[in-house]
């Protein structure tokens, strides 16, 4: 079976419903009949189209209706910055204001981001801004009353942020925030327990920290040293 056979199978399978493939091996197929032989789980590979881009991408989003966000938005928060970044920030979702402008992180957690990569590369001597870096969300539209995306809203959203991934290849990722360290990671765990560790997302490397947001609250002070420290470690990671 060819190439373009076997994804149009995969494909068919797939308007189907199906996401997962099951099969036996060789070994168990040459060995004596088990009433009730382990079935072995064989993920489906993802069947973006070959040489993705990010103005493929966005055009496949279009004007989206896949879920309920779009029923409250005002625009798509597709994402921004360098499209051949080394490092790439995945946040929650869209905010008030990148709402209304269709920009990631272009409100006061925004602005925190902004001062948190600029200030810390300063420091660092890592000649940096934040144009080098490309930033995006889980999900593309703004959940009402900036609540916390749902299960299906992130896996139909998904699709795109990993096909954005795969099309820039960082060097590293930078999840902000529980939701997207889950997103990403498929953990229950906390931020606390996973910032400060490297992780990897299809053999990239990822680091998870603080939501700016969450930073931005009084009593989270403490958690702003932890922060830098999480970001310190990236960019010498990527940019050293």
């Amino acid at each position: 079976m060819t190439k373009d056979e076997l994804r149009q199978r995969l494909e068919f399978y797939q308007d189907l419903g199906f996401k997962t493939l099951y099969r036996r091996s060789v070994l168990e197929r040459a060995s004596i009949p088990d009433p009730q032989p382990p079935i072995p789980v064989v993920s489906l590979p993802t069947l973006e189209p070959a040489s993705d881009s990010l103005p493929r991408i966005l055009a496949d989003i279009g004007d989206c209706t896949r879920c309920r966000l779009h029923e409250g938005r005002n625009k798509i928060v597709f994402g921004s910055g360098n499209e051949q970044a080394r490092l790439v920030f995945v946040g929650e979702g869209p905010g008030a204001d990148e709402d209304a402008q269709g920009l990631p992180f272009v409100g006061r957690a925004g602005q925190l981001l902004t001062q948190m990569i600029e200030g810390t590369a300063g420091k660092e001597g890592i000649p940096i801004k934040r144009p080098d870096v490309y930033i995006c969300n889980i999900v593309k539209c703004r959940p009402p009353e900036n609540r916390t995306p749902q299960p299906d809203e992130m896996e139909i959203c998904g699709q795109f942020v990993f096909r954005q991934l795969q099309a820039i290849k960082p060097k590293a990722i930078c999840a902000l925030g529980g939701t997207s360290a889950k997103a990403l990671l498929g953990t229950k765990q906390s931020v606390t327990a996973l910032r400060g560790k490297w992780h990897t997302w299809c053999d990239i490397p990822v680091m998870v920290t603080y939501h700016p947001s969450y930073l931005l609250r009084a009593y989270n002070q403490s958690a702003k040293k932890e922060a830098w420290e999480d970001l310190k470690k990236v960019l010498h990671y990527v940019y050293d």
